[in-house]
């Protein structure tokens, strides 16, 4: 057998994994091969998406399921045996697997992150590969894990036989967790986006836990009833009899698993705290949800259950990193032991990228002052003072502000999807109400299909409330849009939500982060992939965090008069268009075979159960103008990073990178097989083609190929449209040298380049669809030609003939 000609998937079979039977690993429970890392990150272009490349690790060896200590990457026997060792090393940061082998099936490169099998990369033969005894001892030596609490690392994750399995961060964090606990570590915090999993995770830790009898008697808190009855019935539901939630303020001491709201067993009173009914050491595990929302301040509420029961083991959960202000989550529980952030969640694919729309006002920027003894419309004098963002809608309440506001949101929608669900944040309830007002009677047919198109959601009205349910269900068309008041910001599953709204001056990081995790869950089953905020409070610039966050797949800020939708958003794909051509690349990310360009027509949703009371605004006024201000667009750019220089500064300089003058342009333009592929290398390279064609096309009353596109913006030549360069192809009598099927294909051809540019007609595919289906088969079409050859020839003619007429 030549081993050089077998297949990675060949070595895979005939070598590696014999080596890893005869060293006594067991293939069906322990060895896990071809193992999805990833989900592979959402593109987005415009109102498309599709999805990056998966991350797949070709071994990984796991001790006990779940419990990953060893990575191997397989390369064919063309490969030398490393090579695949730096691809390993990074499955096994993502992993926490600090064995790590590369091979290519003569043999093993072991890598030892441990520092304890001897010196850091080895070669092994094929019979030399270690034994899982041999790897998990040294584990456990290297994670400080002694003999006498191997039966709690060691007790298997809850499986309900569906075969559901932790993502693998989960497992990161779960394995942490309990590891630490077993160590005696006592406080421990873990920081986990909102829309990972956080009371999954946190489930499996306290089941590990339990069923070891490292810990029996289990308190887990959260801030909201719906939260602590979600968690009951849904990831918690396996510990059954042995769990209560704890209400009405009582107590029975006879389960192991308690549920509670913080507010639950806390009072202004002594005797009202029930918590003081156990003893401070009844529980010996307190796991702490939203730990965030003041848990660690040292005069709050949630602080006093902590501190009364300071002998259990705390955990923390959270979906922020840390607190600006005084007091920081980490000063009570330690620094993180794990942190999976929304950025490192979009770049995985399991959490959706957003856009942002920043939208300024100019009373916003400028402030407002009344006139001498100028009086409200209720007749009250107003303070003679200059009124900013800061006081709208607080302090005072100009109508007209709400107006353009709601008249924003529904230009967005309608340009859109009407349906998706939007959720607006405004300042207080009366403001929430104003809102709604003014939404209803923006979108009157909608409202009179159903009344329900618009919701006030606020903890202060039942008919509201009563809504949230229908509005989180997918599966409910109605309410559409729920204006609400204080950020309900914590565990309400809103899987289809996909337009955001902030309108409420927010202020701290931590209601920043959670109002974005409103947002992020993905369901492919709506359609649900990505998501808008439109951001008329600066919030998305106050608080941006592009370590934990990532940026923004686009921010879009448009001036007076635009539309408030990114042009490469709007409707311009036919009703039944679900998908386009792909190139291997897009925004610099290898596409997952098989993938291509998706619709996201969906339909979305999310909650509030808002606790705040209505606030008497002080003065309204309903005669004051409001307007949108100029303001600039920013892109992100293909390095992650926003472009601030104007759009066509930035599209000279990197034109230029690559050619330097016009006559370098032209030669690449015309010795390039395909132009699509010049136009595709530009986009990557951060060249934004829709706002460039949209600019052009403005001076010539009709779209230009990309061609002039550059030509005009990059070499300051006069641009020509398509349909211009098509009619002068026309004049030059180019199809007398053809006959029949042939001339008829390049006639279509060249209206086809008219009416949607150059790349449709690169493509050989084109002649299966009408109007060229209509005039004969693929096949006879190509033979019209003398064969594929004759074809290519003509439409590469066809192309010269196009660019003959260049500026």
């Amino acid at each position: 057998m030549d081993k050089k000609k077998l297949t990675e998937r060949d070595i895979c079979t005939k070598y590696i994994t014999p080596a890893l039977q005869n060293a006594g690993w067991d293939v069906l429970s322990q060895v896990r091969e071809e193992f999805p890392i990833t989900d592979g990150r959402i593109i987005v272009r415009g109102r498309l998406h599709t999805r990056g490349k998966r991350r797949r690790a070709d071994y990984v060896l796991s001790y006990k399921k779940n419990m990953p200590i060893a990575i191997i990457e397989a390369k064919d026997n063309n490969h030398s045996l490393g090579d695949g060792m730096q691809q390993a090393l990074t499955y096994s940061d993502a992993l926490d697997a600090p064995f790590v082998f590369s091979s290519n099936g003569d043999g093993f490169l072991f890598h030892d992150r441990t520092g304890l099998f001897g010196q850091t990369e080895t070669t092994l033969s094929l019979d030399e590969f270690p034994s899982p005894e041999t790897l998990w001892e040294l584990y456990c030596q290297h994670k400080g894990i002694h003999q006498n609490v191997r039966q709690t690392i060691e007790q298997p994750y809850y499986d309900d036989g569906s075969g559901r399995t932790p993502r693998y961060y989960q497992t990161v964090a779960i394995n942490r967790t309990v590891e630490a606990v077993a160590r005696g570590q006592n406080r421990i915090l873990l920081v986990m986006a909102t829309g990972t999993g956080k009371t999954f995770t946190a489930f499996q830790i306290i089941w590990r836990l339990w069923k070891s009898k490292q810990k029996k008697r289990i308190l887990f808190l959260a801030d909201r009833n719906i939260l602590v009855d979600q968690t009951k019935n849904n990831d918690f539901k396996p510990f059954g009899q042995a769990m209560t939630k704890v209400t009405n303020r009582t107590v029975d001491k006879s389960y192991e698993i308690y549920l509670s709201l913080y507010q639950a067993v806390t009072g202004s009173e002594d005797e009202q705290n029930i918590y003081k009914q156990f003893s401070p050491d009844f529980f010996d595990l307190v796991v702490i949800d939203e730990c965030h929302r003041g848990s660690a301040s040292v005069d709050s509420a949630w602080r006093q259950i902590l501190e009364y029961f300071s002998a259990a083991t705390h955990i923390g959960l959270t979906a922020t990193p840390k607190e600006t202000r005084e007091v920081s989550n980490i000063d009570y529980f330690g620094e993180p032991v794990y942190t999976y952030s929304l950025k490192q969640g979009i770049e995985d694919g399991f959490l959706a990228p957003y856009k942002v729309v920043r939208i300024d006002l100019d009373r916003d920027l400028q402030g407002w002052r009344p006139s001498k003894g100028q009086t409200d419309k209720h007749g009250e004098l107003i303070e003679d003072r200059i009124y900013n963002q800061k006081d709208f809608d607080r302090q005072l309440v100009l109508e007209k502000r709400t107006e353009i506001v709601a008249r924003k949101v529904t230009e967005f929608l309608e340009q859109t999807d009407p349906y998706q669900k939007t959720i607006v944040f405004c300042e207080d309830i009366d403001h929430a109400e104003r809102m709604r007002q003014a939404l209803v009677n923006l979108n009157p047919e909608r409202v009179k299909e159903n009344r329900k198109y618009v919701m006030r959601i606020t903890g202060d009205e039942q008919e509201g409330k009563a809504e949230l349910d229908n509005f989180i269900n997918p599966e409910e068309r109605y309410p559409v849009i729920a204006t609400t008041s204080k950020l309900m910001t914590t565990g309400v599953d809103a899987q289809t939500c996909k337009l955001i709204v902030l309108d409420q001056r927010i202020q701290s990081m931590t209601e920043f982060k959670q109002i974005i995790g409103r947002g992020t869950r993905i369901n492919d089953d709506y359609n649900k992939h990505w998501f808008t905020i439109l951001d008329f409070k600066k919030a998305t610039e106050l608080f941006a965090d592009p370590a934990f966050d990532g940026d923004p797949v686009k921010v879009y800020e448009p001036k007076t008069g635009e539309s408030v939708v990114p042009d490469d958003e709007k409707e311009t794909l036919e009703p039944d268009a679900t998908e386009l051509p792909l190139s291997e690349e897009a925004e610099g990310y290898e596409i997952e075979p098989g993938e291509t360009w998706h619709r996201d027509d969906s339909q979305p949703a999310w909650p509030s159960d808002d606790q705040e009371k209505t606030k008497r605004v002080k003065y309204v006024v309903g005669d004051v103008e409001v307007s949108v201000t100029a303001e600039r667009v920013q892109y992100l750019g293909p390095d992650g990073k926003l472009i601030t220089e104007s759009l066509k500064d930035f599209t000279r300089k990197k034109v230029k990178e690559q050619y330097a003058t016009l006559t370098d342009f032209l030669k690449g333009w015309n010795q390039a097989e395909r132009k699509q592929a010049i136009i595709e290398e530009l986009a990557e390279q951060g060249v934004i083609w829709d706002d460039l064609i949209k600019d052009v096309s403005k001076k010539l009353g009709a779209e230009p190929d990309p061609f002039d596109v550059i030509c005009h913006i990059v070499y300051d030549q006069p641009p020509l449209s398509r349909k211009e360069r098509a009619e002068q192809v026309r004049k030059q009598n180019y199809f007398s040298k053809y006959e029949g099927a042939s001339k008829q294909v390049l006639d279509a051809l060249l209206d086809k380049y008219t009416d949607d540019g150059i790349e449709p007609i690169e493509d050989v595919k084109i002649l299966t669809l009408a109007p060229f289906s209509q005039i004969g088969s693929l096949m006879e079409l190509v033979d019209a030609f003398g064969g594929k050859p004759g074809y290519t020839e003509a439409v590469r003619d066809l192309e010269d003939e196009l660019y003959r007429q260049t500026p």
